[in-house]
């Protein structure tokens, strides 16, 4: 059965808020990826090379909270309201694609799912009522 986990963004503050999380519910905040450390990362500004990629902070009894920097060269209209993502974990990639293709029926795709180079199966849309999901199944978690 999929887990689903809240993913929030921020406009250049996740750094900040997620050790403010971390003081406030503890546990393991994980290592935090930067945009640098991505393929092709001279392509955007360095000032958004430094952005949080992606950070991760167990709460509780199998729930993550989990965020990220948007960057203003990919989303240009971010804004209070449009800054969080349900992440469905998934346990399989056969899961992933059905639940994948279902929620984007009438949606719109803004990463197809595939390989990525942090090692997960992972896709993003947002569905045809507005609401921003990921899909991911990590084969090292299984």
């Amino acid at each position: 059965m999929a887990k689903i986990n809240p993913y929030l963004n921020f406009n250049g503050t996740a750094e900040e808020a997620f050790k403010f999380y971390h003081s406030v519910f503890g546990g393991e905040l994980s290592e935090i990826h930067r945009f640098k450390d991505m393929p092709d990362a001279d392509k955007i500004t360095s000032k958004e090379q430094n952005k949080v990629m992606h950070v991760s902070l167990p709460i509780g009894n199998g729930n993550v909270l989990m965020g990220s920097d948007i960057l203003e060269s990919m989303s240009p209209d971010f804004k209070q309201g449009n800054n969080f993502y349900i992440s469905i974990n998934t346990e399989s990639r056969e899961e992933s694609d059905q639940i994948f293709n279902a929620l984007a029926n009438g949606g719109i795709i803004e990463m197809e799912l595939q390989q990525t180079f942090w090692g997960s199966y992972f896709g993003m849309l947002r569905d045809k009522f507005g609401i921003n999901w990921m899909i991911d199944y990590g084969e090292e978690s299984h």
